[in-house]
């Protein structure tokens, strides 16, 4: 897959945050969860617990000096499923651990909508980025992978994963794909190392959303459109 096919296909981004998100996001960019740890001094055994295992719940974290974050959690894993799904000698914490190291997108608005209507969020507000993919990709293209699947779940018949799931944009069969997938089920994830820093410069609008109903805009680029939104 070339980057212009990326973008072409997919020219919008998205992301889920937690309610009130944006400030933080903002001014100190989007960082994985691995980020979040390091930068709000999390040592083991809780660093453990937080980044090479399953988080049932999400967790806030909270330092001095620093806006509260939210680390996600990852309710649709079960590592039960994740050990007999898992290929390479992986381990479900190796899993954990790489997942929890890469920043996370959706690249279509099916998706993003399936994740706000799951049963763990649809009745509680979020924040809803979206980006522009040309000027992410332009910016940290050598930093981005792209995944067949939904990584970080386990839900509905779980798809074999390994150390071959992520691959590099040009690296990703895209047409192969096609000739069976649609968009939605082809390009599943686009995942950046460690984290973005400068995230707000791509993001075009931001908004409030609970279940199936958009809130509030909270944000919008000057050059956003009327269609820039989840």
């Amino acid at each position: 897959m070339t980057q212009d096919e990326l973008i072409t296909h997919y020219p919008r981004l998205y992301h889920m945050a937690h309610d009130g998100a944006w400030d933080a996001i903002r001014n100190h960019g989007l960082k994985s969860a691995s980020a979040l740890l390091d930068d709000y001094g999390i040592k083991d055994p809780q660093r453990h617990t937080l980044g090479s295992c399953r988080r049932p719940e999400s967790v806030p974290l909270k330092a001095e000096g620093m806006p509260l974050a939210v680390l996600r959690d990852q309710k649709p894993m079960r590592d039960d499923v994740l050990a007999n799904c898992l290929e390479d000698g992986l381990t479900p914490q190796q899993w954990y651990e790489l997942l929890n190291s890469r920043t996370f997108f959706w690249l279509s608005r099916e998706r993003i909508w399936r994740l706000l209507g799951a049963r763990a969020y649809r009745n509680v507000t979020q924040t809803v980025l979206t980006l522009d993919t040309a000027s992410l990709v332009a910016k940290h293209g050598p930093r981005i992978w792209l995944s067949p699947i939904n990584s970080g779940s386990t839900l509905f018949k779980a798809q074999p994963r390994g150390l071959d799931t992520f691959k590099r944009i040009t690296d990703f069969p895209f047409a192969a794909r096609a000739k069976t997938r649609q968009p939605s089920n082809n390009v599943v994830e686009l995942v950046v190392d460690h984290s973005v820093p400068d995230v707000a410069d791509f993001v075009l609008a931001v908004h409030a959303v609970r279940d199936d109903k958009i809130l509030k805009e909270i944000w919008k680029a000057p050059h956003a459109v009327a269609s820039d939104k989840p």
